[in-house]
């Protein structure tokens, strides 16, 4: 089973545990983002390319279902305007062992972080600027590449 979600409105963490947890696996492995207060960030505003990003993250998702044989796979991104401690991404992964999940979970936020076309915008005070991608996202989505598992 595959859920992506691409929503303006809160993450509900206990509705996604439940979607994953009915998908009948021994593990569920999960992580949530939460934005960050960096620098006196006020506001993080995400955009996305409807339709695109959402295809982006089903490769994403297929990918991780068919590496680890998941069960289930939960991409869940918030966008729109958000302030630091609000949830901005779930992700989850249910495998028949925990092996599997924590390692498909680490595959789902680390590809999505630069496979799927979202722009962000950090507001702080007055100003505001897009934020690239971190060269440590870079990295960490590369490990994929050449990891045999």
């Amino acid at each position: 089973m595959i859920h992506i979600s691409v929503q303006q409105f809160a993450i509900d963490i206990a509705a996604e545990m439940t979607r994953a947890e009915a998908a009948g696996a021994g593990a569920v492995a999960t992580f949530t983002g939460l934005v960050r207060a960096d620098d006196g960030v006020g506001t993080l505003e995400l955009e996305h390319y409807p339709g695109a990003t959402e295809a982006a993250l089903l490769k994403v998702a297929e990918g991780a279902i068919e590496r680890w044989s998941l069960s289930a796979a939960i991409i869940v991104h918030r966008v729109g305007p958000m302030h630091p401690g609000e949830r901005i991404v779930f992700v989850a992964a249910t495998a028949a062992h925990r092996g599997a999940a924590l390692e498909a979970c680490a595959y789902l936020i680390d590809r999505l972080k630069t496979d799927a076309p979202f722009w962000k915008r950090e507001t702080r005070g007055a100003e505001a600027s897009w934020v690239e991608a971190r060269d440590g996202d870079h990295a960490a989505a590369a490990r994929w590449d050449n990891s045999s598992r």
